[in-house]
């Protein structure tokens, strides 16, 4: 009986740390996905690559897994937002790019 608890306890504890290391990749990918489409904002509010940048910043984020959320271009800045889901939890990250001040 002891055993079978040990390994009932042991199968809790398994999958509670699959469910968090997945979030955290979650996690993650999304921080990844918002700085590339930051920085493609970015270059096409400078005129380095063509086209609207957050039409860009749109399809850069789709491609690293998040949704876009945000887009604003102040001169060369650009601040975008994104989110991603797993299950029933969302994460959201935010990010700057443009030239230095």
């Amino acid at each position: 009986m002891l055993a079978l608890a040990l390994v009932g306890a042991l199968t809790v504890v398994a999958l509670a740390v699959l469910g968090l290391g997945g979030a955290l990749t979650v996690r993650q990918r999304v921080i990844g996905a918002v700085d590339a489409a930051a920085l493609a904002a970015a270059d096409a509010a400078s005129g380095a690559v063509p086209g609207a940048p957050c039409v860009l910043a749109a399809r850069v984020a789709g491609a690293g897994g998040a949704v876009l959320g945000s887009c604003e271009i102040d001169g060369l800045i650009a601040t975008v937002s994104a989110t991603a889901r797993i299950g029933a939890v969302s994460f959201s990250a935010r990010a700057r790019a443009g030239p230095p001040p």
